[in-house]
């Protein structure tokens, strides 16, 4: 599968739009993380573990996504836009969502 945040990709055709193809991902942020990521933004530097946690949630969306468009017979997604946000409580939970058109490219 083809994945491109363009429009179109370099040296294939569309040849069929099969419409709008969507993954979402919601992980729960866990108290220790949240302590120790607290201390970080103190202190600076980067919080590893809520970086990986992104990571996660961000290939669980394209993964979902990309599992809607294989059932479309697409061979390709396009035009993928990835939004990040926290959700919850405090903000304890962090959102994943990754939109795009499903085609087929030759």
């Amino acid at each position: 599968m083809i994945l491109s945040t363009t429009n179109s990709i370099e040296g294939k055709r569309a040849v069929k739009y099969l419409g709008l193809v969507s993954g979402d991902a919601i992980l729960g942020a866990n108290i220790f993380r949240d302590f120790f990521a607290s201390i970080r933004d103190i202190v600076g530097g980067r919080s590893a573990a809520y970086e990986k946690e992104l990571r996660k949630a961000k290939n669980i969306a394209l993964e979902e996504m990309q599992e809607q468009a294989r059932n479309l017979g697409a061979n390709a997604i396009i035009g993928i836009d990835i939004d990040y946000e926290t959700i919850g409580t405090n903000s304890s939970m962090l959102m994943v969502s990754a939109n795009g058109t499903a085609v087929v490219v030759e």
